[in-house]
């Protein structure tokens, strides 16, 4: 309880990284060569990609479809950037293709589209999809005898949707052990809080009143989250939630917390320095 209090306290993470910074920097190679993107929702992400495709998820970048890998689906596909800076970082395409982000001849759109983008596992955009898919392809990989594990992560504002509750119910009676939801609760949606839009709180209660294995950690402390999703595999048949509490714009001062940098069109070369400054190694 003393963690949980600390998150509603707002005590501040642990500073960022070189490799945290790293990959930030990426996200800015896309968005200036895309000239657009959704920097906040993106920022907010990349310790919990960074420690999934670092630390938990077996997966081979030179072999995209090895049929014993786990399968992560970003279904908050708006931060796509983050995903894209992961993946290339770990060989799944080179890391100059950022620079072509939403470009004509680009195959990196602005939501990640599977059988385009190695190690996408599934297109996603329309909010609330993630989840459905993600249990259908952990009841199918259950059925088969397979022990891969299934992650999707989602936006808070996301979990807005009806189909989201639809498929955690699924999750539970199909005792799906080996699916996890992923939680990006960094408390602000398109257009205001979350608190305003639509109130989420008891969250980690809502969940698990529908079954799941609920745990809350710091998004952005790196082990912290090796210690959560290294324990996932411990629940059994149930299936597991992880609410990781972070900062929409993270590692940007001028857009943390700023829903106006949900997303941004036609960013100036003065603000992409400006972000780059920001993430100079100390």
């Amino acid at each position: 309880m003393a963690r949980e209090t600390a998150f509603r306290m707002g005590v501040a993470s642990p500073p960022l990284d070189a490799r945290s910074r790293h990959l930030r920097r990426l996200i800015i190679k896309g968005l200036d060569g895309g000239g657009r993107g959704h920097v906040g929702s993106a920022m907010s992400l990349i310790e919990i990609l960074r420690v999934l495709y670092d630390d938990v998820l077996s997966h081979r970048p030179d072999d995209p479809a090895w049929a014993s890998r786990d399968r992560c689906i970003l279904s908050k596909g708006h931060g796509c950037l983050a995903l894209y800076a992961v993946l290339a970082e770990h060989g799944y395409f080179p890391a100059d293709a950022l620079s072509g982000f939403c470009g004509p001849l680009s195959f990196l759109g602005g939501h990640p589209e599977r059988g385009k983008v190695p190690g996408v596992e599934a297109s996603t955009g329309a909010l609330g999809h993630g989840l459905a898919i993600g249990v259908g392809m952990a009841l199918g990989l259950k059925m088969g005898g397979r022990k891969s594990g299934v992650v999707i992560v989602m936006g808070d504002g996301e979990i807005n949707e009806g189909s989201v509750w639809e498929a955690a119910m699924s999750a539970a009676k199909h005792r799906l052990g080996r699916l996890t939801a992923v939680i990006d609760y960094n408390k602000q949606q398109s257009y205001g809080p979350t608190a305003e839009v639509l109130e989420l709180e008891p969250l980690a209660d809502k969940w698990r009143s529908f079954g799941f294995a609920v745990s809350e950690v710091d998004g952005h402390d790196v082990e912290a989250l090796r210690g959560v999703f290294r324990g996932l595999r411990e629940t059994g048949d149930q299936p597991a939630a992880v609410i990781c509490h972070t900062v929409k714009g993270k590692g940007i001062p001028f857009t943390e917390n700023d829903p106006t940098w949900h997303h941004k069109s036609r960013i100036p070369a003065t603000q992409i320095a400006e972000m780059m400054a920001a993430l100079e190694d100390k």
